[in-house]
């Protein structure tokens, strides 16, 4: 079947070249793209073509441009001030990914009806990170594990923690996060990949969801739609390991954790710690979890005596190297 039409048109041709790029870069771009660098030759091919996207700045929509019938139109706005009645306006000069995550509610704005249901692919291995133990470097543990093996596989990584305070730490202006995404995961599955897609960021080639920014969202989030939605993203993601970073800010821990490959827990040695642990692997027992008991690998870290600063620096340090040798010795990866 014949891809649907993207067109986009700027007369500065740096950027065109580079957004054009960007896009043809990216992994399953869902449109046949045409580039323009002059509106007249873009609305005589919009005059023969239905273009389902068209990507315009604001200085070549002229009132030519506006005319053509199109399936949606987004303005890279390059004044700041709001324009066009019934077009999306898009901050011109803000990242490439950005912009993509635009196109890509667009597309997912478009697919009639609920959309095709795909073939499963090769289902992910689930990986959880949970303890009882607070501050125990679990967090630090589960984004360093994420980056070293994205080094040679598609990793997503999925925080649960209740303050995550990512957008400072990343000083990012993100748009959806992980219980914005459980809208979506009833609708079909092109449709929720290109949700899921559109909402993903990415820390060096670690792909992650960003995390609940209002934590009582997670708290109200019934098990069963925690499971579906790790369940989905599992099998038609195209990732080959998630990484869930678990907490008892959610209903389900448990569920989520028997749905897992592989569980780590990070454990201390002090009176405290273990009697933590020790209460945890008991109410397992009891609620007939003890499936899971079997599937963790309990994890006294030895002392570092220096941690990286900041979650992109995870690559490297005393932490990356122990969880390389945990990698090639547990789960069995270069």
């Amino acid at each position: 079947m014949k891809k649907k039409i993207m067109a986009l048109c700027d007369s500065e041709k740096d950027y065109l070249d580079s957004m054009t790029n960007y896009l043809q870069g990216k992994e399953g771009f869902p449109y046949e793209l045409h580039t323009y660098t002059r509106p007249e030759k873009l609305v005589e091919f919009g005059k023969k073509e239905k273009i389902e996207v068209l990507l315009v700045s604001e200085s070549d929509y002229t009132y030519e441009v506006e005319r053509l019938d199109t399936g949606n139109t987004l303005l890279l706005n390059e004044s700041g001030t709001v324009c066009g009645e019934k077009v999306r306006n898009i901050d011109k000069y803000q990242r490439a990914d950005a912009v993509w995550r635009e196109v890509l509610e667009c597309y997912a704005d478009s697919l009639s009806g609920e959309g095709k249901q795909l073939k499963n692919t090769e289902k992910a291995k689930i990986i959880g990170l949970y303890s009882p133990v607070r501050r125990c470097l679990q967090t630090s543990f589960a984004l360093t594990l994420g980056q070293a093996l994205s080094e040679k596989k598609k990793v997503l990584y999925i925080s649960f923690e209740h303050y995550a305070g990512w957008n400072q730490l990343l000083d990012k202006n993100v748009r959806g996060d992980l219980t914005a995404l459980l809208y979506f995961a009833n609708e079909s599955e092109e449709k929720f990949l290109c949700r899921l897609h559109g909402m993903t960021l990415k820390i060096g080639r670690l792909f992650y969801i960003p995390p609940t920014y209002a934590g009582q969202n997670l708290i109200y989030t019934k098990a069963g739609e925690w499971q579906a939605l790790i369940e989905k993203i599992a099998e038609f993601g195209g990732y080959d390991y998630l990484i869930l970073d678990l907490s008892e800010s959610i209903q389900g821990t448990f569920e989520l954790l028997r749905m897992c490959d592989r569980i780590y827990t990070i454990v201390r040695e002090d009176e405290q710690a273990r009697s933590k642990l020790a209460q945890y692997e008991e109410l397992l027992q009891n609620y007939e979890y003890g499936d899971v008991l079997e599937k963790t690998r309990k994890q006294l870290l030895p002392s570092f005596t220096r941690l990286p600063e900041r979650i992109e620096q995870y690559t490297g340090g005393e932490l990356a190297e122990y969880i390389r040798r945990l990698i090639r010795e547990d789960l069995g990866a270069a």
